[in-house]
């Protein structure tokens, strides 16, 4: 099977994880266990989301501002160029600071969905998005992500879910994957393999 796209998630996956979501959702007056940041809050009135908002962005601008890219992560990307595979980015962030984070380390993507485009991970939407903008099956797409939302977003748009098992909770997500790695870069030998059978 011929692999021609991969989607990949921003933080956590293509950077180094920067983002306290516990201590933003203290900030934002939320509970623990308060779940899905984004859901808590489209549920709030319109003063408590304003303010909410402007937590969440200070703490995702400066994340971007100083982010680090994950080992391997500009090698992966260039042997994917080399390989002809379409190179796509899926967040619940926002394309303000995808495109700091894509500046600031050089990185190039043939496109990117953002939270504000559609419904946002777990849904499929944006796999859906992207594979269509690539021309591509979602069955031959790869979908790479720290998190259960970027495998749920797999399963719900029917491509693969590839997990990197950099989260604390990874254990718990592997049910949802169709495969793990532990390193980005050992994404060429999944392509490889995959492309064997």
């Amino acid at each position: 099977m011929k692999i021609k796209a991969i989607i990949f998630d921003l933080d956590g996956t293509i950077t180094e994880p920067m983002l306290d979501f516990n201590r933003i959702r203290n900030e934002m007056g939320l509970s623990p266990d308060s779940g899905d940041i984004l859901t808590a809050l489209n549920a709030m009135d319109l003063d408590q989301r304003k303010q909410a908002h402007a937590v969440l962005e200070q703490h995702e601008h400066h994340a971007a501002q100083n982010s680090r890219l994950n080992d391997g992560v500009a090698e992966l990307l260039t042997e994917l160029r080399r390989r002809n595979i379409s190179i796509g980015l899926l967040t619940r962030n926002t394309l303000k600071n995808t495109m700091s984070v894509a500046r600031r380390h050089q990185l190039i993507f043939d496109a990117i969905v953002d939270r504000h485009d559609g419904p946002a991970k777990p849904d499929g939407y944006g796999v859906l998005k992207l594979c269509d903008e690539f021309g591509t099956d979602p069955a031959q797409t790869l979908v790479v992500g720290d998190f259960l939302h970027d495998l749920l977003s797999a399963r719900h748009a029917g491509a693969i879910a590839v997990l990197l098992k950099t989260h604390p909770k990874a254990e718990q997500f592997e049910v949802h994957a169709d495969y793990a790695i532990s390193r980005i870069g050992e994404l060429i030998n999944l392509i490889e393999k995959l492309e064997q059978n």
